[in-house]
Order: C-alpha cells, then structure tokens, then sequence
C-alpha cells in the first residue's frame, strides 16, 4: 500500500479522500491556496503545503507546483478526486514518468474518454449502445445538415472535447443549422480549446442513467449499479439516486453487464463511470467519466463499498478481490447537492457561514468540508456539502430526506436547501416521473 498521499484537490471532496487514506493507515498531504488555509481537508491531514494564490490556474492546475509538493513531501501517489487535474492525461503522464502513482486510470485511457468523439467509437467497439450520429467531427454546417437530414431533427450539436452543456446546441430545422453550428464551434473554441463538434440525435425526454464500473487494468471488471441523475440545472445534476426508479431489474442487469464486459476489453483501471441517455427502454452512451463522481455516495449507500478504498487499492498493485456475484443492491439511496448559491437565481453566496448544524440520524450523511465560522471563498465552485440519505426502498428514503432537510441549518449565506424542500414535497418527484428537462420546466414555472 501507499505510504503518503497527495490530495490534489479541495472541499468535500478532498476530506472524503484523507478519510479513506487514514483509516488504510496511509499519511496524507493536503494542498491548498492561499484562500483556503483555513480548509477542513487542510487542517486534517498530516501535512499541508500551500502551492499558490486564489486562482485555480495558479493553484489547483498549477502541475508543477503540485509536483514540487509531491517532491517536498515524499508522497509516493496522487488522488486527483474530481474537477480540476482529474481528467487530465497530461498531469497523469507527468506523475508516471516522476514514478510518482496517479490514482485513476492510465493516461491513455483518460485521452481516450475525454474525446467525445473517440470515446462514442471506442464504446461502439465495445458493444456499448451510442446515440445516433456523426461517425466523427464535422467540418461545415452542409455536413452538418447532410448527417441531420439522415437522422432526421431534432439533433444535437456537441463540442468534443466539451462537457458541463458548453458547446452543445439543439438543432430543430434545417434552417436553424448554420446559426447553431457557428455558435457550438466558437463556444468550443473559447472553452476547451478545440473547435471540433460533432452531431447526434437529439432525445425529447431521456433521463440521465450512469453505471458505476470499476476495473484492475488486469482484465477484471465489475459494475456497482446505476444512478439516476436526471435532476439537472444548465446539464449540472442537482439530485441522484441509487437505484433509478425508472428501471427494472432486468434493464438494470443488462446495462450493467454491458459495462462491465466493456470495461474488462478495454482493460480499464480504477473506478469510471458511464453515462446514458435513457429513452423508452433503450440506452444511449454519451460519455464516460475516468474518475470518481460528486455523486458516488448513493453507489457506496446501497452497495457497502468504498469506492475510494478501492481506488487506492486498485492504484498500489493490490488488484480488484470484488467480484460480481459478491456485490447486493440494498435499499435506496438520494443525494442532494447543496450548494452556496441563491436557490430561486443560483447566483453564487460566498462568505462566512456564521451557524452550521448538519443532519444526523439513521441513514443520513454529509459530505461537506465547512464549518461553522468557515467563509466560503469566492473563487472555486460553489458546492458546500452533499446530504445523502439512505432507506430499504424510495419512500422510506424520501421520507428521511425530508426530516434530514428539515434539521440541515447553515446560516451566514444563502444555500439550495430551500429548492430541496420543494422537490421532496412535489408529486412528480415522488412518483419518480422526470426527466433531464423536468427541473428546468420547474423552475420557470415558479
């Protein structure tokens, strides 16, 4: 195992790792910027280091401050967590080649995957089900049209090398073509750097499905499930749930499999996560994520595993001793995000959270990294904590998410706590009935 690790990260997140890195016995080494000295994950670890100013360019992507601190420290692995460097190839080369261990996958795979384009072709030969679409990128709105016209519309324009909804563009008519593809381009370009889009069939109401995988580089792979993360804002989930209500058990096994099988040909190493739109009984591949996702809880909840235990040991050589047969689904589970933003506008409320009194009880927990006295600075994303609840089925589980939201107090600044209460208490989510447009349609109506 790891002697000491290296955090490259913040947040909630970055205490869910050192968590799991002490309780294997592993040191740990938090970094930070000079906002965030005051951070929980700093003030927990066994050493910090503090890598740069406020900026996220000068800090958190900062690889070569990262690296100095990995050398200064003598951490001999690196979890990256999600956000920031965690699909990041290059950063992953870099560790490799400082024999320094990336805790995730190899830097072929994440290139691979963070490709649009190439990861829908490398699912395809996988015998993971795609969206209808262009075979590649292309280059003019006449290609655009000419591969629309086979679909038929409406159709999506995507950015390759996009996520987070940037560079994406609903195409209805033809005559919608040219407008759209020139605004997905330029967003393309100023975002990520790569003007490349691609097109695809355009599904009214999908909900959002994902897998949990998990695979040793060795051949050996499993699935932990799925989640429902159909609750977006702007293409940014809001709430997940552990299992879909939306599937039965035999959709949930076959797209399960699926995935496994995929990730044993491709010999993938760590955990990912591969996600679907999800339409009158069939799955439709969008992306795959090569890291941990903000909302691994749910999958943890009703599985008993720790996703990050096994990462770690995944990562070290100690392989992956879970197989598929071990794995029982066990009741529900729901994850709130909350976040520090005004719940009717979401713009954001950084400053000093002046009471905190997270939930407790029977199957609930909180991921958070704040404090009472904690100011939140303005600088990163807004995300404070996440409440994810645990029952033996969905109405028990909706049932403890409302006494949980009830008990969850922050005062000092203006959280989406107010926006969870509402759902919780509204008919089409009890009944399970949404899809990725429900919540925006919601909140217009407001």
């Amino acid at each position: 195992m790891f002697s000491k690790v290296l955090i490259a990260n913040r947040g909630e997140i970055a205490l869910r790792v050192l968590r799991a890195c002490k309780e294997l016995g592993i040191q740990t080494v938090a970094i930070h910027s000079t906002a965030d000295a005051e951070a929980m994950h700093v003030k927990l670890a066994d050493e910090s280091v503090c890598i740069g100013p406020p900026s996220a360019r000068d800090s958190y992507l900062n690889i070569p401050q990262i690296l100095a601190a990995c050398e200064i420290t003598g951490a001999d692995a690196v979890h990256p967590g999600y956000g920031f460097l965690s699909e990041n190839a290059r950063f992953a080369q870099i560790l490799e080649e400082h024999k320094i261990s990336f805790i995730g996958p190899s830097a072929e795979h994440i290139r691979i995957m963070g490709d649009k384009i190439a990861a829908k072709q490398t699912a395809k030969r996988l015998g993971i089900p795609v969206v209808p679409g262009s075979e590649g990128g292309v280059d003019s709105a006449e290609d655009a049209k000419r591969v629309a016209a086979e679909m038929g519309y409406p159709v999506l324009i995507k950015a390759a090398s996009g996520g987070g909804g940037k560079g994406m563009q609903v195409v209805h008519s033809e005559d919608k073509m040219e407008l759209a593809f020139t605004t997905a381009r330029s967003e393309a370009a100023a975002n990520f750097g790569d003007s490349t889009v691609y097109v695809e069939k355009y599904l009214e109401k999908p909900r959002h499905i994902e897998v949990q995988v998990m695979g040793d580089g060795k051949g050996h792979a499993i699935h932990l499930g799925e989640r429902d993360c159909s609750l977006q804002r702007r293409h940014q989930k809001v709430w997940e749930e552990a299992q879909s209500p939306a599937l039965n058990s035999e959709q949930q096994n076959r797209i399960g499999d699926i995935c496994a099988k995929a990730m044993q040909g491709l010999g993938y190493s760590g955990a990912g996560t591969i996600e679907f739109l999800y339409e009158n009984g069939e799955f439709y591949f969008i992306e795959m994520n090569t890291r941990l996702q903000v909302e691994h809880p749910v999958t943890e909840s009703i599985t008993r595993i720790d996703l990050v235990n096994e990462q770690l040991k995944v990562a070290c050589g100690a392989g992956l001793d879970i197989r598929q047969e071990d794995i029982k689904f066990q009741g529900h589970a729901i994850e709130c995000r909350i976040n520090a933003e005004n719940p009717e506008t979401f713009v954001p409320s950084p400053g000093k959270i002046t009471y905190y009194h997270p939930p407790g009880g029977l199957g609930v927990r909180v991921d958070s990294g704040v404090y009472q006295g904690y100011s939140i600075p303005p600088y990163y994303d807004s995300l404070i904590g996440k409440l994810i609840v645990t029952g033996r089925n969905r109405v028990e589980c909706m049932m403890r998410l409302r006494r949980a939201l009830d008990e969850f107090v922050v005062d000092g600044i203006q959280t989406t706590l107010p926006l969870f209460r509402d759902l919780v208490d509204n008919a089409d989510i009890a009944n399970g009935a949404y899809d990725i447009h429900w919540l925006e349609k919601y909140l217009a109506s407001k």
